[in-house]
């Protein structure tokens, strides 16, 4: 993760996949260079060298020329993370897409995403114009002087919304499907604004929603598409500690193949667990001292049983895989047959989004922000009107 956290709808859910190679906890990407990326752009190897669409937006800055900041090629002398003698972008700390340094501004920042085009970490559905009559989302909102991308995702999961949007660096707002269908795209790159309680993560802009899924970095649901994404708890935030969440994945077929796209846990006590949902059976287990394989992973079960738990001193970035149902087992080996017993997972009436009925609080998740400083004492009242920008706050120590 190095020293900063990191921070759709359905057709920009299901990118190809790739196989990863050279894999080690933290970092897992793939070989040779494409135009597009998985889960968060750790594999790109791209030449976009700017921060905005064809070749407009401000330049990136090369790598073997930002030893003043966090990443540069003098720290990655193996090539991992893709850095050296040049200027394109690269996400080499687990954010939520490839980025770069620029030229510091006034305001004092220094690093930007890249607005490649089609590319977008599953569940962040993209930029957004926000016009505030009627409010590109028009469900519950609040504003927050402690906002960051995951505070906002779980208070629209615990009101039973399907998306929240971050805005101007404080506000967040809760919406469905149907608000996204009118809504007005707009370029990456105004969505820039830092988020007020994360100087290494970006909420938004003046006007300008960053829409998002309120599945990622859920910490439960049931997952029965024929091939997704799940990613750990608070992602893009780092999972905290005594986290104990599961997930039902049952896609159409007689076998499933997972691929760990990114898996970093802080110690041995942080362990993933996938066990068959019929039996209880466990089948694979990983954690801070044994990642998964680099290659995908075939299980011959039609439906799993994943459950992750973090002691009391978890904290890292967490994990990101992808999924998808195979028709025929026969290839596959067959499933361990343990002692160890769970309950059967319920994949009857899943939903694929995974978000919990309207008003049905999400298990262990932790509580909302709150005190002073969080959604305004409680939950704010929904603003008509988008919140007019904050001065910018500078970057962190990316």
């Amino acid at each position: 993760m190095g020293t900063r956290a990191s921070h759709g709808l359905l057709f920009l859910l299901f990118l190809p996949l790739l196989r990863p190679r050279g894999a080690s906890a933290g970092s897992l990407h793939s070989p040779g260079l494409s135009e597009c990326f998985q889960v968060n752009g750790a594999d790109y190897r791209g030449y976009q060298n700017r921060t905005g669409p064809r070749g407009a937006g401000r330049p990136c800055l090369f790598w073997d020329q930002t030893k003043q900041h966090s990443y540069s090629s003098a720290s990655d002398p193996q090539g991992r993370w893709g850095l050296g003698a040049h200027n394109f972008c690269r996400n080499p700390d687990g954010d939520v897409q490839p980025w770069c340094y620029v030229a510091e501004t006034e305001e004092g920042i220094y690093w930007r995403y890249c607005d490649i085009p089609t590319c977008h970490m599953p569940g962040y559905l993209g930029c957004f114009v926000d016009s505030g009559a009627p409010p590109a989302l028009s469900g519950p909102s609040g504003t927050s002087t402690k906002l960051t991308v995951q505070v906002c995702l779980r208070f629209c999961r615990m009101k039973g919304y399907q998306l929240a949007g971050v805005e101007a660096g404080y506000a967040c707002f809760c919406g469905s499907e149907s608000d996204l269908a009118r809504g007005r795209p707009a370029p990456a790159t105004d969505c820039d604004q830092i988020c007020f309680g994360h100087p290494g993560q970006l909420c938004g802009g003046d006007g300008r929603l960053g829409i998002y899924e309120v599945s990622v970095g859920s910490c439960q649901g049931n997952w029965t598409a024929p091939q997704g994404v799940i990613y750990s708890p608070d992602f893009p935030d780092e999972y905290g500690p005594d986290r104990n969440c599961s997930w039902a994945l049952g896609p159409p077929g007689a076998a499933l193949e997972l691929t760990f796209r990114l898996f970093e846990l802080a110690d041995p006590p942080d362990r993933l667990e996938l066990r068959d949902a019929a039996s209880g059976s466990l089948l694979r287990a990983f954690d801070g001292a044994r990642p998964p394989p680099t290659g995908p992973l075939r299980l011959r079960t039609a439906a799993l049983l994943l459950t992750f738990r973090s002691d009391a001193r978890g904290h890292a970035q967490g994990f990101a895989l992808t999924y998808r149902g195979l028709q025929d087992a026969d290839d596959y080996p067959a499933p361990s047959k343990g002692s160890a017993q769970t309950p059967e997972a319920s994949l009857e009436g899943a939903n694929v989004s995974c978000s919990p009925r309207p008003g049905a609080p999400e298990a262990a998740t932790g509580g909302l922000l709150d005190g002073d400083g969080h959604f305004s004492d409680a939950v704010a009242a929904a603003v008509a009107t988008a919140p007019a920008a904050p001065t910018e706050l500078p970057a962190g120590s990316r």
